[in-house]
């Protein structure tokens, strides 16, 4: 180690060794990053306390030189990453989404969901007027990041954010607390809408548990730090999203909209659910990963 801190002086130094390490160690890269060079680029800038949310931006500072301590931090995380495997997420302790930090820890997935591109656009066109959501529910909130986004995006809302897990809604309520927003989003601990009582939703948003048993049993290691029951939903992915669409209906306004992220179960759910008139939504981050239903559809 001491030849290492020796020989590696610049960032430029430590990012090429980083690369050069996760490429050899075979990592995986899908949980913000999705390449060895810029994942090396996220932790050397954490590392460094400079803005790690755009790997691009370590380009003014690859000649600076880092003193020792630096230089010990640097090789702490790097090491970190590719001896335990852990999402770089996890080790940062922080994710992002349309441009919004959010705190994580293994009690919860890694932000990731393709709503984040729809919740910055106000999920238009399919919500005409932002300004009209008076209540949305973000179900199998998690962290909590789509509950903030909806809250950023509906400026009037009131956004119920559910989850079973009585551990994610605690990182979920830090992050509440984070961005203020304690008056608006009313976390519940609900096995999907058990504990949410009488209220109805113009909006309801889920991104469930989908992987399938065989997706499960082939996940890179990486995933595996994840909580399995946010990720797993049986035979074909598919158990809880059975479930939403058994009881939406009860919960949504007239002309309410439900839409759930079931990834690459497109083709599962269309066989599955071939009487529903599935609207398949794209984003810039992934073509036909969401679907949506009106309330008169269900």
């Amino acid at each position: 180690m001491s030849e290492l801190l020796d020989d590696l002086i610049t960032i430029r130094d430590w990012l090429r060794w980083g690369a050069s390490r996760f490429h050899e160690a075979k990592l995986f890269f899908g949980h913000g990053c999705d390449n060895a060079h810029d994942e090396a680029a996220w932790l050397i800038l954490h590392a460094l306390h400079l803005p790690p949310d755009r790997p691009d931006q370590i380009a003014p500072y690859l000649d600076a030189r880092l003193t020792r301590h630096e230089r010990l931090a640097v090789l702490e995380l790097l090491q970190q990453r590719i001896a335990r495997r852990l999402p770089a997420a996890y080790l940062t302790h922080e994710a992002w989404q349309a441009g919004l930090r959010f705190y994580v820890d293994e009690r919860v997935l890694i932000p990731r969901s393709y709503f984040a591109d729809l919740l910055v656009e106000g999920f238009a066109p399919w919500v005409e007027d932002p300004d009209a959501i008076e209540h949305a529910l973000d179900l199998c909130t998690g962290s909590g990041c789509l509950a903030i986004l909806m809250a950023h995006a509906f400026p009037h809302a009131q956004i119920d954010a559910a989850d079973i897990s009585a551990d994610a809604l605690e990182v979920a309520r830090r992050n509440v607390a984070d961005y203020d927003l304690q008056e608006r989003v009313r976390l519940v601990e609900s096995d999907l809408f058990a504990g949410l009582g009488k209220r109805k939703y113009d909006l309801i948003v889920s991104n469930p548990p989908y992987v399938t048993a065989q997706a499960m049993r082939e996940l890179p290691a990486e995933y595996r730090h994840e909580p399995e029951g946010a990720l797993a939903a049986g035979e074909d992915g598919l158990d809880i999203v059975r479930r939403i669409l058994a009881e939406a209906k009860k919960y949504l306004k007239p002309h309410g909209l439900l839409a759930v992220e079931v990834g690459h179960n497109r083709d599962i759910m269309t066989a599955a659910f071939p009487q529903l008139p599935l609207t398949w939504l794209d984003t810039t981050s992934g073509e036909g990963k969401v679907f949506l239903l009106r309330r008169e559809d269900l």
